[in-house]
């Protein structure tokens, strides 16, 4: 039978698929994806306190995420944003949204470390702090369609129908939660899992609004869970955008033709070369954090590791944070350190209004570059 693009998708196929896990070729590039992913997480182990990552990769990861969306900010409403809650408080929509996609991540992070598995209450959490909403599943009655977007050649024409029904979604979520879940029902890879199961979750598309999202923090969430990596620190949002019409295509030709080689192909690439990058960024990172802390005890005298390791937890720094570190509660001296580091070219001084941001340009450059 042919697949109707207008007509609900209610026979998406449950999970495991078949044959897919002895597949020569993607055995080949499950080795080298792996390698490749384990060799983050041992970079990651590297880091002084792996969670500065959350402002700095996380924070590209939540950006690049939501401009697969369509939803756009700059680097510059983001860092300032992050560094200020006054900032934070009147961002605009597009920056708040990036941010709730990182704060999506990182409560996904504590459940899943907490519980020690992925589950359907996680997911809905995600999805709600994602979309600022107490919603959960959409309804069986809701008449949810994926459109082509209004730049796109035939905007607004209907490429996908997702499963609808009473307790049809909810039947297909709990099967996907099994395959990650149940090594008994399928004891697949678990970065091989990881693909399957992302296509998995865009064909049943859950939510009202916020699956694509939603789905690639899922992504980070498993490999954590299943120990692939210490911390959700890929950044594979990037590789999607770049390769968006690759993506795109082989997701729905698992739909239309149940072809999963090249889709999980197309994944397991995605791992290997966004773990390269990853590596380049951490590895950016820390080469650059050891020359200025090299630098700064050379050429200021109360410069420590502690302050080191702030300037590069996030782009933009409040005086603040500074003060907080050096115990610092006296203004004049904390305007004399903020001075000496401005001095230093440590960091360079940004004013909007009565605001003064302080920049860590180094680290800016590392992130923009990749």
């Amino acid at each position: 039978m042919a697949y109707d693009r207008t007509k609900p998708f209610n026979d998406l196929p449950l999970l495991p698929p078949q044959n897919i896990a002895d597949d020569v070729d993607i055995l080949k590039k499950l080795v080298t994806a792996s390698r490749a992913l384990a060799s983050v997480n041992s970079n990651v182990q590297r880091l002084p306190n792996p969670y500065m990552l959350v402002n700095t990769i996380a924070l590209q990861e939540a950006k690049a995420s939501s401009a697969i969306e369509n939803i756009f900010t700059t680097e510059d409403e983001l860092y300032k944003a992050v560094s200020d809650t006054v900032q934070e408080k009147n961002a605009n929509p597009a920056t708040k949204e990036v941010l709730r996609y990182r704060e999506a991540l990182w409560e996904g992070y504590q459940r899943v470390k907490k519980k020690n598995n992925i589950d359907l209450e996680s997911i809905i959490a995600i999805f709600q702090q994602i979309k600022n909403t107490s919603g959960s599943i959409r309804p069986a009655h809701s008449l949810t369609v994926i459109q082509r977007g209004q730049s796109e050649f035939r905007s607004g024409e209907i490429i996908y129908t997702p499963p609808r029904g009473v307790g049809l979604v909810e039947q297909l979520m709990g099967n996907l939660l099994d395959y990650l879940n149940d090594e008994k029902l399928s004891d697949t890879d678990p970065l091989l899992k990881m693909c399957i199961a992302h296509y998995q979750f865009e064909a049943i598309h859950p939510f009202p609004a916020g699956n694509g999202r939603t789905g690639r923090i899922l992504n980070l969430l498993y490999l954590v869970n299943k120990g692939l990596l210490e911390q959700p620190v890929l950044y594979l949002s990037k590789y999607i955008i770049v390769h968006k019409d690759d993506y795109y295509y082989n997701l729905g030709a698992v739909t239309q033709r149940g072809s999963w080689k090249p889709w999980v192909l197309f994944m397991l690439d995605a791992v290997e070369k966004t773990a390269l990058l990853t590596n380049q960024l951490i590895n950016g990172i820390l080469d650059q954090m050891e020359t200025t802390l090299e630098y700064g005890k050379s050429n200021i005298k109360w410069y420590n590791k502690e302050v080191n390791e702030l300037l590069f937890s996030q782009p933009y720094i409040k005086p603040k944070l500074i003060g907080d570190i050096l115990q610092v509660s006296s203004r004049t001296t904390l305007t004399k350190y903020v001075n000496e580091l401005v001095g230093a070219r440590i960091l360079t001084p940004s004013k909007e209004g009565r605001e003064v941001f302080y920049i860590n340009n180094d680290l800016i450059h590392i992130l923009e570059g990749q």
